[in-house]
């Protein structure tokens, strides 16, 4: 499996609230979040892991370049306007195949992303598996509308009578996805959630996978309601 990582944010809400560390430095467990994620990838049979920083992130950069991993590190360092925008600069080095896609601030615990990840490695059926939850957490959540059998048929900005599930940040695809990626960026579509739109648009076959609780960290409390999730 091939892992991507969006770290391109300024975190400038963390800064505001008194954290000096950039957020991908951040630690939680002892380990840079950065750095737990991409732990977690090698021992999810990582084949090779992309990453997008922006150009104002000299330490997450210098980071970075100081690991020695037993996997292709494409790092690409650029400053853009949207998550969209960084996923589409990192479709440029993501090897051609299966891949995960991930938030640097997504945390998770990682008994939970490995039982994903093997339920998309096994999976013939669907061009993506998106690993929602039915814990909202995030301040504007893209609800996730699913039929029966848990294929994606909407995402959607508000909540209705009967919704279960918002995405959690974690997307496994192809490299079919690149097209409508293409697209989006050709129709100066903007936003990760259109993009998502976009692929439900395009036909393709989506498959939503509940994981029970997924956080993110956007402020500076987050950081121990993380730290206690991790340790429960």
């Amino acid at each position: 499996m091939n892992y991507a990582i969006i770290a391109a944010g300024e975190g400038s809400r963390l800064a505001q609230e008194g954290v000096a560390k950039p957020k991908p430095l951040v630690e939680l467990q002892g380990e840079p979040m950065i750095g737990r994620l991409i732990n977690i990838m090698l021992r999810c049979n990582a084949q090779s892991i992309s990453i997008i920083v922006n150009e104002h992130m000299t330490e997450v950069r210098e980071y970075l370049e100081s690991l020695t991993l037993p996997v292709p590190l494409n790092l690409v360092v650029k400053t853009t306007p949207s998550s969209m925008h960084s996923f589409w600069h990192l479709s440029r080095v993501i090897p051609q195949g299966k891949f995960c896609l991930t938030t640097v601030d997504t945390i998770f615990r990682e008994e939970d992303f490995k039982g994903y990840i093997e339920a998309f490695e096994t999976d013939t059926a669907h061009d993506g598996m998106w690993a929602v939850t039915p814990f909202v957490d995030d301040e504007k959540p893209l609800w996730v509308d699913v039929d029966d059998e848990m294929n994606i048929t909407a995402f959607k900005d508000k909540a209705w009578e009967g919704a279960k599930y918002v995405s959690g940040g974690v997307y496994a695809m192809t490299d079919n996805a690149f097209r409508v990626l293409d697209d989006c960026i050709e129709q100066n579509i903007s936003r990760m959630r259109n993009f998502q739109r976009a692929l439900v648009a395009a036909g393709q076959h989506l498959q939503a996978y509940s994981i029970e609780k997924i956080v993110d960290v956007d402020h500076a409390d987050d950081i121990a309601t993380a730290e206690a999730f991790l340790q429960a």
